[in-house]
């Protein structure tokens, strides 16, 4: 299905030990580009949750937030001891070689991994925070899907538009033809020159020849049916479809420049307008 990278997710959990919370925004990027936001005593857990997310998206920039509240009647921080040791003898050489040095008791606390959790909290946080990751993921997953629906509706409807661009524009050429010899045998007439109806015809048909868009036609026909396909895949289809709008569009100049009439031209435009409001709404779709 059809899936936005633009999306958002909330989710939080209430236990004795505190609160967890899970923010994520998403919008639209080439590849998969997350930038995570953790408390202290749950960095270590980004691997777990990077793989998680491959596994669940494949493209977009992700701001993933996650907020930890202790409850006040939780002994939930303790020291590393062994840690501070080696902070406070490494403080002591230069406390040695610069006596002017002090050592300020609160900057020992704020370094990395000095304050931890107790192991067992500390676990059952990790596993809390790990779970509801999974379910922001599921709800992000679930905005992006009904962003996708409603994307997919409308490039449908310009794929219908388009359709009816070509049927225009099969019907324009021998109208466009039958113009031209009219056109030339008026100005013979004015001139009063003399035309041979042999070379004339011999005329007529190296023109349509060369303004001939059925190629064209054919090939924007088969470009709109493997949209169509494309849209209704349950794999990632941003980028092929962001490649058949780039052929599209290809096509459609060769289209205007073939075009024998304003009409022709008209036609030519409307596509390509078309095409490129098509190719704004892909840019968001994974």
């Amino acid at each position: 299905m059809t899936a936005s990278m633009t999306a958002f997710a909330r989710c939080e959990t209430h236990q004795t030990w505190g609160s967890l919370s899970w923010e994520i925004r998403s919008v639209n990027q080439r590849y998969l580009e997350p930038a995570f936001r953790l408390p202290e005593i749950l960095r270590d857990l980004e691997p777990l949750l990077r793989n998680e997310l491959r596994q669940t998206l494949s493209r977009g920039k992700l701001d993933l937030t996650l907020k930890f509240y202790s409850a006040e009647n939780s002994s939930l921080l303790e020291v590393n001891t062994a840690l501070l040791e080696q902070l406070i003898a490494a403080a002591d050489q230069v406390y040695n070689r610069t006596p002017a040095a002090s050592l300020d008791p609160l900057q020992l606390l704020q370094w990395p991994g000095v304050m931890q959790s107790a192991k067992a909290d500390n676990e059952a946080i990790k596993q809390a925070a790990l779970e509801l990751f999974k379910q922001a993921l599921v709800e992000l997953k679930a905005h992006r899907l009904r962003e996708g629906a409603e994307l997919e509706r409308l490039i449908e409807e310009r794929l219908a538009q388009i359709s009816e661009h070509l049927v225009i524009a099969q019907n324009y050429l021998p109208a466009a033809l039958e113009a031209w010899r009219t056109a030339l045998l008026e100005r013979a007439q004015k001139l009063q020159l003399e035309i041979d109806p042999a070379r004339l015809e011999q005329e007529t048909v190296i023109l349509a020849q060369k303004q001939d868009v059925a190629e064209e036609l054919d090939r924007l026909t088969t470009h709109i049916k493997e949209v169509h396909r494309a849209l209704k895949s349950l794999e990632p289809i941003g980028r092929r479809l962001d490649f058949l709008m780039q052929e599209m569009n290809r096509e459609a100049n060769t289209l205007g420049s073939k075009a024998m009439s304003i009409e022709m031209t008209q036609v030519s435009v409307d596509l390509k307008v078309l095409i490129e409001q098509m190719r704004e709404q892909i840019q968001n779709i994974e």
